[in-house]
């Protein structure tokens, strides 16, 4: 059996050393590059008042925040009353039922549901949402619900399981802002009839998003002008006490 020069093992070793250290080193980047990564922000605009919406006005304020926190950020706003979303007609409803039921999509669900699948990824590829919305009769406007009811699909957003449905966007950061006519906070008799809260709650969480941040400005309508300002601005500073 040859024998190794002691020459030949202390350049094995160095070898293997520098091997370690590469390999470290690789791993410290990918970490650092991973913490560097710009943060990825949908902003779903639910009021078609824009520039006289007193909803935006604190989302903006929001946003900046997340500008400040995270350094540069990929904003993504989408405005879902000037966005066209698609009708979710029979051959969708139907290519849905495929999917609850464990199918693939099949004949004309297959192209129809092209649209659906590019509001999904436009959803899932964010890594914090931002709701923007007003109160409408107590909850939000139909053109969030519509949206809502494209982007919430079996087996892209949830999964049944044989131990019950799991959410499958886990993991993302959420800010809901919402300005209401009334004064609908808690404690408040009015809080019963906010069903902004409990339904976006009920909905982000079956999706599996759980960290969800409310920021609310009321009461606005029910409010003089000096008061309604003051409200906005008792918004803003929530978030500016934000982690």
């Amino acid at each position: 059996m040859p024998k190794t020069s002691k020459s030949a093992c202390r350049c094995s070793l160095q070898k293997n050393r520098c091997n370690s250290a590469n390999s470290a080193e690789n791993s410290e980047k990918t970490t650092s590059n991973e913490e560097k990564r710009m943060k990825k922000v949908l902003h779903i605009v639910a009021s078609p008042r824009v520039a006289q919406s007193r909803t935006l006005r604190i989302a903006g304020e929001l946003i900046a925040r997340l500008k400040k926190t995270h350094g540069e950020i990929a904003l993504d706003t989408l405005d879902v009353f000037t966005e066209k979303l698609p009708e979710m007609n029979i051959t969708r409803v139907n290519g849905k039922y495929m999917l609850m039921s464990g199918q693939e999509l099949s004949g004309d669900a297959i192209g129809a549901w092209e649209e659906i699948k590019t509001h999904i990824a436009r959803f899932l590829a964010a890594d914090i949402i931002v709701i923007s919305t007003p109160m409408w009769n107590f909850g939000i406007p139909y053109k969030l619900k519509h949206y809502i009811d494209i982007v919430w699909q079996p087996g892209f957003m949830f999964k049944y399981t044989e131990t019950g449905p799991v959410g499958l966007a886990a993991g993302r950061k959420v800010y809901v802002v919402s300005t209401r006519g009334g004064d609908y906070s808690a404690g408040t008799p009015a809080e019963p009839f906010d069903q902004i809260t409990p339904y976006l709650k009920t909905v982000l969480g079956w999706a599996g998003m759980t960290d969800v941040t409310f920021i609310s400005g009321q009461p606005m309508d029910a409010n003089s002008e000096e008061g309604r300002e003051a409200k906005i601005k008792e918004a803003i500073a929530t978030i500016d006490k934000l982690g």
